[in-house]
Formats: C-alpha cells, structure tokens, sequence
C-alpha cells in the first residue's frame, strides 16, 4: 500500500515558511497518525487572514484529508498563532474522521438483522 502523502501550503503572510512546514507536518501527522493508512492524502494551508494586523483568530489552518475511495473531508481551525489553529484543525479532523471510519467499521461488522414484518 503506497504511503500517505502531505502537502503544505501557505499565503506569503506566514513568516518562517519552512520551519513552520515542518512543525506543523510532524503536529498533524502525529494527531492523525491511527488514520494514515486509510488516508491517500493531507493537504495543509495556513494563512494570516489581516497580516498587517493582529486579531484574535485571523490565522487558519485548514486541513484536507483524502480517504481512500471516498470523497474529500475539510476542516479547519482558527487561533492567534499558527500551531494553535493546526491543534485545534488536527483535532477536528481527527474526530471527524474517527466518526467516519468508526460507522464504516461498525457496519461492517453488525450488520443489521432482517427486519420482520
């Protein structure tokens, strides 16, 4: 089975674009680590929304994931700093994926009675 790939994507907003790469691939993939192999594709984008400006949450990082034979599942998260929007983007992501393969994992192994009429 081929390995997931991970693609990281930034506007030219977010300072130290490389060490911010890294940081943010190793951040998510650890979070999501229990899915890789289900998973064909990461697809990361963090952008400063008011780079000339600070607010609260105008950094974002939006997470798509690519399930295999499946279509693709968007998220994303908002915070001050980038790393805090890649948690909070991770986290969603996570849950939502766990629902999603935990109901396919459910079916598959209870599959419901015949109804009696």
């Amino acid at each position: 089975m081929s390995t997931m790939q991970f693609q990281f994507n930034t506007n030219s907003s977010v300072m130290g674009t490389h060490e911010v790469a890294a940081r943010i691939e190793t951040q998510v993939r650890q979070r999501l680590a229990r899915f890789e192999d289900r998973l064909t594709r990461l697809e990361v984008h963090v952008e400063d929304v008011n780079s000339s400006k600070h607010g609260d949450d105008d950094k974002h990082c939006t997470i798509e994931a690519r399930p295999r034979g499946s279509r693709p599942i968007g998220v994303t998260g908002k915070a001050p700093d980038v790393d805090a929007a890649a948690r909070i983007a991770a986290g969603i992501m996570a849950e939502r994926l766990g629902r999603i393969f935990g109901k396919a994992e459910r079916h598959r192994r209870d599959p419901s009675p015949d109804k009696q009429i």
